[in-house]
Order: structure tokens, then sequence, then C-alpha cells
């Protein structure tokens, strides 16, 4: 079956089953490999995505339910000569180790500051919470979302 998506912006087609989860399309079909595989469960947050400006996990996320949603990866946030605050504060605070859950990181930061764009750091670990982090770079992260803050007030 025919699938369209919107990605980053452009209209995709895939054929795949509706309950198809969104992650093995963006990786296997669409080769946007920023979002990670982790735990298939939605509970570690290396999949996270935006679906309408909201942090999904996209590995129980089945593609038939979402219809004309704007979906955002982290492919779609900057690029290398423009990265967004959050990728420019993310590099510049080196907060990534090994780099497998800094995207969902990243898009959950990107959702918070949305609806937050001035944080405490209570309300970003708060925020960050449920994305999970094995290397142990916390602060860092916490201190690349506070940086992006503030640089995307000077923007």
């Amino acid at each position: 079956m025919a699938i369209q998506l919107k990605v980053n912006g452009k209209t995709r087609a895939v054929t795949a089953e509706p309950d198809t989860p969104l992650l093995y399309v963006l990786r296997n079909d669409f080769e946007l490999n920023g979002a990670k595989f982790g735990c298939g469960l939605a509970q570690c947050g290396a999949c996270t995505v935006l679906v309408d400006g909201k942090a999904t996990r996209s590995c129980v996320t089945p593609i038939g339910t979402l219809g004309e949603s704007n979906i955002t990866t982290i492919e779609g946030l900057g690029t290398i000569e423009e990265p967004h605050p959050l990728q420019r504060a993310f590099m510049d605070e080196q907060a990534a180790q090994c780099g497998y859950c800094i995207n969902g990181m990243i898009m959950t930061a990107k959702e918070l500051l949305d609806r937050n764009p001035k944080p405490s750091e209570a309300e970003v670990r708060t925020g960050l919470d449920a994305n999970l982090c094995r290397c142990g770079t916390h602060g860092r992260i916490i201190r690349a979302v506070l940086k992006a803050a503030e640089l995307a007030g000077r923007i």
C-alpha cells in the first residue's frame, strides 16, 4: 500500500503496511538515519522525531496514523553550514559521547524550547527525563539545551 508522509517539508511516498513503525520507514526507505532504534518500546527516546511539533517515539508510531502530519527528523533541523541552535549548542558543549541518544535528546529539547523558550535548569531536566543516556553526559546535555535557549534568543 502506498502511503504519503510529509517529512522535513517534503511529501514522500512509501509502499508499506499502515502498521509499519515510522522509524523503519525513516531509516530503511528514506535513508534518514538520525533516529535510532533503541528499545522498540518507546521507553528510551533514541527514536524521537517531531510530529506536528510534538516529540514522538517513532519506534511505536504506525505510519497509517500520521495522515497529513508534519514529521521533522534531526536531519530537518539544520545543515552542516547552518546548524540549528540546538545542534550548535550540543557541539559547543561536546554533549555527545557515543551519540546514540543525542537525536532523541535534541528533538525532545526542540519541543521543550518551542513551548518554553527560556526554561530553567529544573525544567530542562524534567523535560528530558524520559530520554535515556548510558554514557553519562547528562550535565553537558543540560548545559547544551540551556545554551541553545540563549542562542535562539539572539537569532
